[in-house]
């Protein structure tokens, strides 16, 4: 038969089982992100040490500065062939420059019953 005790037991026995199970799966899940880590760590250190040795390489040969802009951008953007916004034609304020997606004349809805 059930008694008080008996429950009582019962519940803080299912507590303590329960409490371990936690305890040594958060140690087991907590080991397999340190070792996930650690191998996406020793990973990006291997391309780096690559990416650098190659960086050596070329300009240990070459002193004068390149070109090419592609790992600048505010440097490739000050020197933008095709500027997106272009004098006006005509001289007038920029309020009446409309962009290419924008309707040359407003919307004007129908007045009057719709269902008709």
């Amino acid at each position: 038969m059930n008694t008080i005790r008996s429950t009582w037991y019962g519940w803080g026995a299912l507590a303590v089982a329960g409490g371990g199970a936690y305890y040594f799966a958060k140690r087991s899940v907590n080991a397999e992100r340190k070792a996930r880590h650690e191998a996406d760590m020793k990973r990006r250190h291997l391309s780096d040490s690559l990416e650098f040795s190659s960086r050596q390489s070329n300009h240990m040969g070459n002193h004068r500065r390149s070109a090419d802009n592609a790992g600048s951008p505010s440097t490739e953007a000050s020197h933008d062939l095709a500027t997106t916004k272009h004098a006006l034609q005509n001289g007038g304020p920029k309020a009446q420059e409309k962009s290419k997606y924008e309707a040359s004349e407003p919307f004007r809805a129908k007045k009057g019953d719709r269902f008709s």
